[in-house]
């Protein structure tokens, strides 16, 4: 938590010396950070930067940074086996941040430089939601696996063009879900269920709050153009738990609403937001909203519930409110016992296994269809939502 108050001290630092347009954005960095795990998920418990592996495996890069959760994800490659060579953002404080945080990567003059540079395997985003796919694009074009941030596209025409530009390149083209990717005692659930504890998954139901801090906000947070709703935004990482969990490879949208109830203020904006789905292994239910009070310390309780035909599990992501103030918590209740298991030393196998994937051409990590599906179920969802 030291480093993580370090990190935030120097990001307010140099939020005073820049204009209010600026300081807008060092807000947001610092709220971001927050919301994407700097201070509460799991790979973020130690904000020092992960160690250089011993043996370097890929070259990777990073191309836009508006998001904090690029962070968890240049961490995670580089854990399994990545190199950091070079950085590139039109916004000089957060490239500031960034390169202070990691300072081995090379600051490049255009987006143009990285991509032409062949020795790179790998480019790493987070930039503004509706500027991800287009990226992406450029990306497989170049001969480059990608890993963009979430929502990773957001239209039906993007996704569409995506999926033909990755069937002919033949790159990967992967989305960092880290409320499965980056939250320890959702990795153990996987593990759990694998082992057959409690039986065929029969239902997902997950829940996603977050804190709004408007204040901390860039502009393109409140235009639904540009994030693609909150139901392509937020809602898309339980589309990849349902998958995940269920073992579903086929799915469609049963129902889904979506509203601005709160912020009239904001009229581009959505607040609330609800799905149900049903796939070929099990069925599903979402809930995701901006309703969060600020009296919690963190900025969401994110829930898991995983009903099986013999048990269930439910998942306390990033605090339990009755017992503990950090999360990775895991309740599992089976024919025989009730147990709690506090999963904050369980391994996060996702960067190794992207970078298994990228050397190998393989898909340990997540299957390009998965994928795919989780974000065309978001997307459908968002697209068809009766409003509120």
């Amino acid at each position: 938590m030291k480093n993580n108050q370090k990190v935030l001290n120097s990001l307010a630092e140099t939020q005073l010396n820049m204009n209010s347009h600026s300081a807008k954005r060092r807000n947001f960095l610092k709220s971001t950070a927050a919301a994407s795990g700097l201070m509460m998920l799991s790979s973020f418990n130690n904000k020092k930067q992960a160690e250089k592996p011993v043996v370097t495996r890929i070259r990777f890069s990073v191309i836009n940074i508006n998001h904090g959760h690029i962070y968890g994800m240049v961490n995670a490659v580089i854990k399994g086996g990545g190199e950091l060579v070079a950085v590139y953002a039109k916004e000089a404080d957060l490239l500031g941040a960034f390169t202070k945080q990691f300072p081995q990567a090379k600051v490049s003059g255009s987006a143009k430089e990285i991509l032409e540079d062949n020795s790179i395997q790998l480019i790493l985003s987070s930039g503004i939601p509706d500027e991800r796919a287009p990226l992406g694009v450029e990306v497989m074009k170049h001969g480059k696996d990608y890993l963009v941030d979430k929502p990773g596209i957001i239209t039906l025409e993007q996704l569409a063009e995506v999926r033909r530009v990755q069937k002919s390149t033949k790159r990967i083209y992967s989305i960092m879900f880290s409320e499965r990717f980056e939250n320890k005692a959702t990795v153990k659930a996987g593990e759990i269920i694998k082992s057959g504890a409690i039986g065929k998954v029969i239902q997902t139901i997950g829940l996603g709050p977050h804190k709004m801090n408007p204040k901390s906000r860039p502009d393109w947070f409140f235009d639904k153009k540009r994030f693609g709703g909150i139901i392509t935004d937020i809602g898309s990482h339980q589309f990849d738990q349902f998958l995940f969990f269920t073992g579903s490879t086929e799915a469609e949208i049963v129902a889904s609403q979506v509203g601005n109830v709160h912020h009239p203020q904001y009229p581009l904006f959505e607040d609330f937001g609800d799905v149900m789905m049903k796939g070929n292994g099990g069925s599903g239910y979402v809930r995701v909203d901006w309703f969060t009070p600020d009296g919690l310390k963190t900025w969401g309780d994110g829930r898991l519930t995983i009903l099986g035909t013999d048990g269930f599990i439910e998942i306390r992501k990033n605090i339990d409110i009755a017992r503990y103030d950090n999360g990775n918590h895991l309740y599992m209740v089976t024919q025989k016992e009730t147990t709690h298991i506090d999963c904050n030393d369980q391994a996060l196998p996702f960067g190794t296994q992207l970078v298994d994937d990228i050397i190998n051409r393989t898909e340990t990590a997540m299957p390009q269809a998965h994928c795919f599906l989780a974000t065309e179920l978001a997307l459908k969802a968002q697209k068809n939502a009766k409003v509120l």
